[in-house]
């Protein structure tokens, strides 16, 4: 039936602005990661807030696999009919590229970023049977134990593995990397003990910080989280400009209309903006950032540059 839907769409003409004005449709909006994790989160409560702004019926479709390039892969190749759109984070987008050789879609060329949603402020935990309780410590108990401990993250190529890297390259410190199929079977492990320390989004560790399973070490934003004011940055901790902050985007395939990437721009920058919308989103452990299609594609350039240059330092690599 939903097949049915999108042929029938694609037919009548979805890449006009006066087709999409009509109501009634039915939208996939794409995310590579497992029902649980944090991008799925935000896109579950995106998909809710555009149903009002465009009247269209918006349809989350998991896809994990690869930190969320899979889903990359079929968005790209995907008809430019408007009834495909991403929600992505910032690994899958300008750190997988340069981690794996296979992925297939282009990050500036694949796509036309559509707008920027929110950041995921990420924070260092650890199984509280690891006898640590600040950054420091824990640097001179890994430095004592090489190879003792280990972390997980959700996957190759996320920024919980890709941070970690840099952060271990820059303490001098050896911990075994443990890589999952997402954030919900990391942090299960986690709290079991079989593996010790993590830096993972502030959605999926409150729970767990707040029940005593988990201990916060550190947080990665620049500034202190207003939730645990009491407790340091990794960067004012000897680590300047080390940042753990995900942000997510939405992108078309290349080729959509103008008039498409505008309509869904403009009703995701809009529904940021209202207040009640913005505290779901703060709700759950993150930071509006709405941005136009404009000034989503020159900050994702930017963040190109940038993050390649952290792939060649740390020599991450995907195990």
């Amino acid at each position: 039936m939903l097949r049915r839907t999108f042929g029938a769409l694609s037919l009548a003409g979805l890449a006009t602005r006066s087709a999409w004005a009509q109501g009634d449709k039915v939208s996939k909006l794409m995310v590579g990661f497992p029902p649980g994790q944090a991008t799925d989160i935000v896109a579950r409560l995106l998909a809710d807030a555009l149903k009002s702004e465009i009247n269209e019926t918006v349809i989350v479709d998991n896809k994990p696999g690869q930190g969320g390039s899979i889903v990359l892969g079929q968005v790209a190749h995907a008809p430019p009919d408007g009834t495909t759109f991403v929600l992505a984070p910032l690994a899958s987008l300008v750190i997988n590229p340069y981690l794996y050789k296979n992925v297939a879609y282009k990050s500036l060329t694949s796509f036309e970023p559509v707008a920027r949603v929110c950041d995921l402020p990420m924070v260092l935990v650890v199984h509280p049977s690891v006898p640590v309780k600040t950054l420091p410590e824990l640097i001179a108990y890994a430095k004592a134990n090489p190879d003792k401990l280990s972390h997980c993250s959700a996957g190759n190529g996320t920024l919980s593995h890709v941070v970690m890297e840099d952060f271990k390259r820059r303490a001098g410190i050896r911990i075994l990397h443990v890589p999952y199929q997402g954030s919900p079977p990391a942090m299960q492990d986690l709290i079991a003990g079989t593996v010790q320390v993590a830096i993972d989004t502030v959605t999926v560790t409150k729970p767990h910080i707040d029940s005593g399973r988990l201990r916060l070490i550190a947080v990665g934003t620049l500034e202190r989280l207003p939730a645990w004011p009491d407790t340091p940055t990794i960067a004012e901790q000897g680590f300047p400009g080390l940042e753990a902050v995900a942000w997510l985007g939405v992108l078309l395939p290349a080729k959509t209309s103008a008039d498409r990437v505008k309509q869904l721009s403009d009703a995701i920058v809009k529904a940021l903006k209202d207040p009640v919308t913005a505290e779901k989103f703060r709700a759950v452990g993150t930071i509006p950032r709405p941005m136009n299609a404009v000034e989503f594609t020159a900050f994702l350039k930017s963040e190109d540059q940038r993050w390649s240059k952290v792939i060649v330092e740390s020599k991450t690599k995907a195990d």
